[in-house]
Order: C-alpha cells, then structure tokens, then sequence
C-alpha cells in the first residue's frame, strides 16, 4: 500500500499489524479473515473484497472469525454484520477505531461486547508513522440466540 494514502482519505483499508493479530490468533484460533485482499489476508480462509461481499456472506459456519474491516463510509454496517452474526452461535474479534462517539458503537458494541482499548496508536502494514488515530479490539462472543 502507498504510504501517502495511508494517513488520508484515499483508503479505508489498514492492514492489521501481524504482531497484533499473531496475538489475538493465539487466543482465538481464527478460522476466517471477514475482510480482507490478497495482500493482507491473515487467515487461511478470506473473504477478498476484490471479489466477494463480506456483507453478504455468511460467517457463523466458522467458530472464530477475524476482522479488520474497511474504515470508511460503510463501518458501521461492518459492525452491525458482527453483531449478527455473533447472535448465530461465533466469535468476531474485531480491529476497529476507537470511535466512541458513533452511532454504530453506541447500538453495536456498547454493552454487546467486550472492549480492550489498545494503549498508543498502531503503526499499519508496516508504516513507520503511527495512525492518526485510537484503535479498540472489540470482541462479540458467540452466544447463538
């Protein structure tokens, strides 16, 4: 990815920092990358937004799902879709912007799910400049309804 684009609005994709992510896996034993390209897929089984709509794929086949979803526009529906599909019966970890003032934090994750805020600010698919912003893990446990 371009380094320039990374601290504007040119993209909404930030590639999970492997160390983070090799952190959590331990933990959670990913099945499946929700939201992910070619270059950055972390599981062995992705949804490529180059080619499938994670929006509107199933994920509750999986135990354990990872996602690091498109920042912009559309994340909140990227949070909704979670939530959802964690009332199906898994577990969505999810790498997100700690956006607390949203309307999707506030109907999503607030009392849904677990947060760990991360302390500091991450550095993206290998920048050397930190994101202009905070970020939160936000897990939804499969608790199938």
């Amino acid at each position: 990815m371009n380094i320039e684009v990374m601290f504007s609005s040119k993209t909404d994709e930030w590639e999970t920092p492997q160390w983070l992510y090799d952190e959590l896996n331990k933990e959670f034993k990913f099945k499946l990358d929700a939201a992910c390209n070619h270059e950055n897929c972390k599981c062995d089984r992705g949804l490529f937004v180059e080619r499938f709509d994670g929006l509107q794929e199933e994920w509750s086949r999986e135990e354990s799902i990872w996602l690091n979803p498109p920042y912009g526009k559309e994340i909140g529906k990227w949070v909704k879709k979670a939530y959802k599909e964690s009332q199906k019966g898994c577990t969505v970890v999810c790498l997100l912007p700690a956006r607390t003032d949203t309307k999707w934090f506030h109907e999503y994750i607030l009392g849904k799910a677990e947060i760990r805020f991360v302390k500091g600010r991450l550095k993206f698919g290998g920048s050397k400049n930190s994101a202009p912003f905070p970020s939160m893990i936000v897990i939804f446990r499969g608790i199938a309804l």
